[in-house]
């Protein structure tokens, strides 16, 4: 499948804005804006298998589109939600357990590019990732 590979990060657009929303301390921000972070995604139908390895962590994903899921940040924030498929969109609604918040994310293969956007309390960041 088109997300199918190894995708490591290129470069990102508002990230430590987006952070500074999520609540995030400057500390971290400025950790979190160099994390080095690179992403398998293995994807057999609807199920999907996320691999997450960055300079704080590694962590495997698995998920069904459309089936509600438990996932933590790096910096701890736990959320529930799921991710769907709107054309070749991933679509991820996500509601934080600490405050009742979303977080919207969406994956989408743009040329060459993995973009992963990010959208809570009307910031909205970008990630950049090359295979």
């Amino acid at each position: 499948m088109a997300f199918d590979g190894t995708w490591k990060i290129d470069r990102s657009e508002n990230y430590e804005k987006f952070m500074e929303a999520m609540g995030v301390g400057m500390m971290k921000r400025k950790l979190g804006a160099h994390d080095n972070l690179k992403i398998t995604i293995q994807q057999d139908g609807n199920k999907f298998i996320v691999k997450e390895a960055s300079n704080f962590r590694n962590i495997e994903i698995e998920f069904t589109l459309g089936v509600n899921f438990e996932y933590s940040l790096a910096d701890g924030t736990e959320l529930s939600g799921a991710w769907t498929q709107e054309g070749n969109k991933l679509v991820g609604t996500f509601t934080r357990k600490d405050n009742g918040k979303v977080l919207k994310a969406y994956r989408e293969i743009v040329g060459d590019e993995l973009v992963q956007t990010y959208v809570y309390e009307g910031v909205e960041s970008k990630r950049f990732f090359k295979r």
